[in-house]
């Protein structure tokens, strides 16, 4: 059976960790939005990958890895990766497919989302200025570069040289010599060609082969270009529709969904978080937990966990289980709040307001329980975590609406607690 994992917060919940755990059970790792801005870190035997454009099955032997028409491709990056990769003893570029309809992030795109976000002011959106948006605007505009026009010498300088002019007169300082980005596009071109394919028909054949996929991906639920904290969100879909139209597959041929969750709460840039901690207790979850963006290093800002927001995402994607992380993060807390609900304007709500102006004015309800002292981290059995911690996570489950499959205690691949009882009972196909 197939499986989905994605973010069922606001992005860096661990998913690549979780997908690396998993990606042993599948024959294909399919990433299906976003960019090289999300960066999927996952640690093997005490060795960091950071992981921005290839799926984090890459680390299995065997694996292929495909890249779906709903990422947005930076050559550049995607090759420093595959480099990286190769250098590290792990071979990349022959297991990794590119859909022909992915769009390209070229030069341009960098400066223009650069320029969008200081012409924002106050309103900025926190980018990571890698130029995805830029790169999804020209997406929908219909002006965008695709992998599969690498093979077109001729298209390929047309649109290049269009969308250079097209800067040019946007950007005032500087001026952009598109002869130079088309060199360079098709020396990298020449690396890349060999990766392009029909990304649609190629999983559509290995399904009928009797193929498992694990689908990837990126950001988190919350951050959805249509169902997120609006404006403030990424430029794709990451929640589960974006499945079907990143890496054309039909929705019955998903099979599991499972959500990835914080055992608090985390968001990087702008927009509303309205378990935010602003004192020592934020502080503390930020430095135990290593709270830095992987591609960025920029601070992420941390609160209690938010079980308004999963129930949202719970409905959203149709989660069947949740993979909760970083609950050795909580270790030595003599107590834990969670978020049950909202308080806004004298109305108490249970459910996430799809009005941003509402939810930057709502204030989280919480329920105080006690913490613990015995360290989690490591741990792998749920039987050997303290009793404190096995009912904090009894009580995410409860009022989350969805059970815990996994539990991490670590950075690690091993640092993980798989709880097979659980995954059986909703047809979680999962032995580690």
């Amino acid at each position: 059976m197939n499986l989905a994992v994605l973010g069922a917060q606001w992005g860096d919940e661990g998913k690549g960790k979780i997908v690396d755990l998993l990606a042993s059970q599948f024959d294909i790792v399919a990433r299906y939005q976003g960019g090289h801005n999300a960066g999927h870190t996952v640690y093997v035997n005490g060795t960091k990958f950071i992981l921005r454009l290839i799926p984090s099955g890459i680390l299995h032997p065997g694996i292929t890895c495909v890249i779906g028409n709903g990422v947005v491709v930076d050559p550049g990056a995607l090759l420093t990766e595959v480099d990286e990769l190769t250098s590290a003893g792990i071979d990349a570029a022959s297991r990794i497919v590119i859909s022909d309809k992915a769009h390209l992030i070229l030069p341009y795109h960098r400066d223009l989302d650069l320029l969008s976000e200081a012409r924002r002011g106050e309103r900025k959106i926190g980018t990571t200025s890698r130029g995805i948006g830029p790169a999804y605007e020209d997406k929908i505009a219909r002006r965008g570069i695709r992998a599969g026009d690498l093979a077109d010498p001729q298209a390929l300088e047309h649109g290049v040289r269009e969308n250079v002019n097209a800067r040019n007169r946007l950007v005032h300082e500087t001026t952009m010599d598109w002869r130079v980005v088309l060199e360079e596009l098709l020396v990298r071109g020449a690396r890349i060609r060999p990766w392009v394919r029909d990304v649609s028909l190629m999983l559509s054949d290995a399904m009928r082969d009797g193929k498992s996929i694990l689908f990837e991906g990126a950001q988190g639920t919350l951050l959805d270009i249509d169902h997120g904290t609006y404006p403030f969100v990424t430029s794709s879909n990451a929640s589960i529709g974006g499945v079907c139209t990143g890496l054309g597959v039909g929705p019955r041929l998903i099979g599991r969904v499972l959500g990835v969750a914080k055992a608090y709460t985390t968001r990087v840039g702008e927009g509303p978080l309205p378990t935010e901690l602003f004192g020592d207790m934020g502080t503390r979850l930020r430095e135990s937990g290593n709270e830095y963006g992987a591609v960025t290093g920029r601070p992420r800002r941390c609160g209690w966990y938010d079980a308004v927001a999963i129930r949202y995402s719970t409905r959203i994607n149709g989660l069947d289980a949740l993979a909760v992380t970083k609950l050795d993060v909580l270790d030595g807390l003599d107590r834990i709040e969670i978020c049950t609900a909202y308080r806004c304007g004298g109305e108490t709500l249970t459910e996430f307001p799809s009005d941003i102006a509402r939810l930057s004015q709502c204030e989280p309800v919480y329920e105080s329980m006690p913490g613990w002292s015995t360290p989690t981290r490591g741990v792998t059995r749920f039987t050997d975590l303290p009793e404190a911690a096995r009912q904090y996570v009894a009580r995410l489950e409860e009022i989350s609406g969805v059970p815990a499959a996994i539990i991490s205690t670590g950075s690690d691949r091993d640092e993980t607690i798989v709880r097979e009882d659980v995954a059986s009972h909703v047809r979680l196909q999962i032995q580690v």
